[in-house]
């Protein structure tokens, strides 16, 4: 329930009535600010209050991966950032992706812009920006404040390169350059809709939720041109990936804005690259 976001944690950010208020009241991170203290506060503060619904029952995306962060430290007994560096990131030759960025590459954080209606793009500051009652975020959180909050859903920054290496592995079924971090039949597993007919309504029709992403079930329902199968997400500030295993395709758009996915890019990007395919 925690990979398919089902297991009725919520983010406070989306603002739901009488749950987003318990969320605030009790101060649990999104994993945006310069949060001090750990996940595994953040955890025990969330095991306190209520779900949005039975586990199982709903998709609500929230939380989960967070949580999921916290049971890798307890079970590897390691900090989340050790065992991302020992198992996956070094492996897989990702020397730029980190939870907190080196003093030493600051300067190539790409800036945040935010979207004013009529008069383009417009850079955030550094300081804490708040959208709406709910939604509050920072876009240094990567390199100003403690550097202890490593959080599982929103904590990595990383570039285009290091993150098409990551997807590369995926599609070529968990192995990497003679490198493997997951069995063939784990990633099958992981791109498999495991969420039925719920209504995955960050996807939309015709889309369902694997372990850890999206899944195009129909694309007719959904939409989207591409192949059933096709599996991807994105993040907070407009970055977007998609793996397409029948056309053997992996897609990336690293932009930085808020808010998410300003002018249909995303979906043009997606569009102009899979029309491009010519057999």
């Amino acid at each position: 329930d925690l990979l398919t976001h089902t297991s009725g944690i919520s983010y406070q950010f989306w603002g739901r009535p009488y749950f987003a208020d318990l969320y605030k009241k009790a101060d649990v991170a999104d994993g945006l600010l310069q949060n001090s203290g750990a996940m595994a506060d953040n955890v025990k503060k969330l095991a306190q209050l209520p779900l949005t619904n039975q586990p199982g029952e709903a998709y609500e995306y929230g939380l989960n991966t967070d949580v999921l962060g916290r049971l890798v430290e307890v079970v590897s007994g390691m900090s989340l950032d050790t065992f991302f560096q020992q198992r996956i990131l070094e492996p897989l030759g990702m020397s730029d992706t980190y939870f907190f960025v080196p003093e030493e590459k600051i300067i190539r954080l790409a800036a945040v812009y935010m979207t004013a209606d009529g008069a383009g793009l417009r850079r955030l500051s550094e300081e804490p920006v708040t959208e709406n009652e709910y939604t509050v975020y920072s876009t240094s959180f990567q390199y100003r404040g403690p550097r202890t909050y490593l959080s599982g859903g929103a904590g990595l920054v990383s570039t285009a390169g290091d993150y098409a290496r990551f997807c590369q592995m995926l599609l070529n079924g968990g192995e990497l350059n003679g490198v493997r971090l997951v069995s063939r039949k784990t990633v099958e597993l992981m791109r498999t809709n495991q969420t039925g007919d719920l209504d995955m309504w960050l996807g939309g029709p015709g889309t369902g939720f694997g372990l850890g992403f999206a899944v195009i079930k129909d694309i007719g329902q959904s939409a989207q041109i591409g192949s059933p199968g096709t599996y991807y997400w994105g993040g907070f500030f407009s970055t977007d990936f998609w793996i397409d295993p029948q056309e053997n395709l992996v897609g990336i758009l690293m932009t930085q804005t808020r808010p998410y996915g300003p002018y249909n890019v995303l979906r043009q990007f997606r569009v102009l690259a899979t029309s491009a395919i010519a057999d």
